[in-house]
């Protein structure tokens, strides 16, 4: 790659920026405070899932934006049920044993999908390693149903599928417009954010191998921060990103969820600092960034999707 310059930025998490903020109980800086959207769509959206039946990761994950997404009648659904065979230190979705798959759940989706209009529809799961596949066969025949019923685009966002390549490529045959799966910190974290289970290399491998597969797919990652990286670590995370084709990347603050057992907040990112690494992150050659406290994986996702 072609060496880049980058606007100078504090080391995140440095002395010489604000001092951490450990503890979720501690009082919130300005940005990080929202105002409850109006009207009752969220309800009306809320209704509809409970309805069908269906899960999200708007809910199971605790997502700030829930709330603005319900109102603007979008979610991104949750597959695979919403028990999860991994422990991450950020994540707060529940994890043990999970149950059978629901074999209508493909039909539910692509109804929900109609019914509320949707252009673009996410699609995400928890991780499923007690499953042949990964559950790559379930995530094909859910992205196969919501193109029978609509005209929408699709996003898949995925776990990692370490190890079976099959479960993989049975994603990448469905096709999805844009195909998501988060780095989410970099490699000095690795173990300690996401688990044993998880590895740096394979997920850069993942996209690697989606592009390789099928170049018309775009590819995303995202990642959270204010978990203790640097500047020059994330910067580093960008490159390598781009050596695999990554297109899009999305960037965010990591919130603590409620109970003690999750990973503490080590800093919280000013806005302005999220806006500095967003337009490095593009210069470097990413076709999309989205770069802010309130910031995922889906955030706006027919916004990014429909980059050229």
């Amino acid at each position: 790659m072609t060496e880049q310059t980058f606007p100078e930025l504090p080391i995140i998490g440095s002395p010489e920026t604000e001092p951490p903020i450990p503890h979720p109980n501690r009082r919130l800086p300005r940005w990080l405070k929202r105002q409850v959207p109006k009207g009752n769509v969220n309800n009306l959206t809320s209704t509809l899932l409970e309805e069908l039946g269906l899960e999200t990761v708007c809910d199971n994950a605790k997502c700030p934006n829930r709330m603005e997404c319900y109102s603007q009648k979008t979610a991104t659904f949750m597959i695979l049920g919403n028990v999860c065979t991994r422990s991450c230190s950020f994540c707060a979705v529940s994890r043990g044993r999970p149950e059978e798959l629901e074999s209508d759940e493909p039909e539910r989706i692509a109804e929900a999908a109609e019914r509320l209009g949707l252009k673009h529809v996410v699609i995400t799961s928890v991780t499923r390693d007690d499953l042949s596949d990964g559950g790559g066969e379930h995530f094909y025949q859910c992205v196969k149903a919501v193109r029978e019923r609509t005209d929408a685009t699709v996003e898949v966002l995925t776990p990692d599928f370490i190890g079976n390549l099959a479960g993989l490529d049975r994603v990448i045959e469905a096709a999805p417009e844009v195909f998501n799966h988060n780095t989410e910190t970099v490699p000095r974290l690795y173990r300690r954010v996401r688990g044993p289970q998880s590895d740096y290399r394979w997920t850069l491998d993942l996209l690697r191998r989606v592009k390789q597969k099928n170049p018309a797919i775009k590819t995303k990652s995202g990642l959270m921060l204010g978990l203790g990286e640097t500047r020059e670590e994330l910067f580093d995370v960008f490159a390598d990103l781009l050596d695999v084709g990554c297109d899009f990347l999305t960037l965010g603050q990591y919130l603590q969820p409620s109970t003690e057992r999750f990973m503490p907040v080590d800093r919280y990112v000013p806005p302005e600092e999220f806006d500095e690494l967003g337009r490095a992150a593009e210069a470097m050659g990413f076709k999309q960034v989205a770069s802010g406290p309130f910031v995922r994986s889906s955030y706006h996702a027919r916004e990014m999707a429909e980059t050229e």
